[in-house]
């Protein structure tokens, strides 16, 4: 084989090697890229789930700060509206304390109203200072009265110890040393009534809770 003919053989054999070099360059090259292209596919994927459940969380997070913000706006308008109903009947008792007071200024009237207090058959009376003498005559009315249905009471009118005169009218009325005593005065009598009535006075100016399951 003289030289020439060595040098074609080197040159295919360096052909073949370079080819072959080739092939396998491409080879890793293709291997590579897909393997890149599932790592990747696979960080993506990984991060959208990591996206999707940040937004979750931040989602719930929102609706639980709703509920609580519309829990306290809900609690914040039912106290206004509860101290808004208080107020207004604050202002029907307080109307109220007004008229009573006005009722000492008819004499004949207030009389009748002492008379009533006196149902026992023997009371001490204590009222105002300045109705001490409208007292007197109540019980003298009230004897009458209980004499004709057939029965006797004894009421003594005590003065040295009167009742203050920031009570706005009425009687308190003792027995047995003192040791019972009634409570007839005007704004005991309210304070009874309002104790009863608050319920049905709530139904009137109101109107009847939709959420109430009960009646009287």
């Amino acid at each position: 084989m003289n030289d020439e003919e060595v040098y074609s053989e080197m040159n295919k054999m360096v052909a073949f090697i370079r080819q072959e070099a080739q092939e396998k360059a491409l080879e890793i090259k293709v291997k590579a890229d897909e393997e890149f292209n599932i790592e990747k596919a696979k960080l993506v994927r990984q991060e959208s789930i990591n996206v999707e459940a940040q937004f979750q969380r931040k989602v719930k997070q929102a609706e639980v700060k709703q509920r609580i913000m519309t829990s306290t706006l809900i609690n914040k308008s039912r106290l206004q509206v509860l101290q808004a109903r208080q107020e207004m009947l604050d202002t029907v008792f307080s109307d109220a304390q007004e008229q009573l007071a006005k009722v000492p200024e008819d004499a004949e009237k207030y009389k009748q109203l002492l008379a009533t207090s006196l149902n026992d058959r023997r009371v001490n009376v204590r009222g105002r200072k300045a109705d001490l003498e409208l007292i007197k005559e109540a019980v003298v009315l009230a004897v009458e009265v209980y004499k004709k249905r057939g029965k006797d009471i004894v009421a003594t009118v005590v003065e040295d110890s009167p009742l203050s005169d920031t009570v706005l009218g009425g009687v308190r009325v003792s027995a047995f040393n003192d040791r019972i005593s009634v409570d007839n005065t005007l704004q005991a009598r309210l304070d009874l009534s309002s104790d009863h009535m608050l319920p049905q006075l709530r139904d009137i100016i109101f109107g009847q809770s939709p959420n109430r399951r009960f009646f009287n």
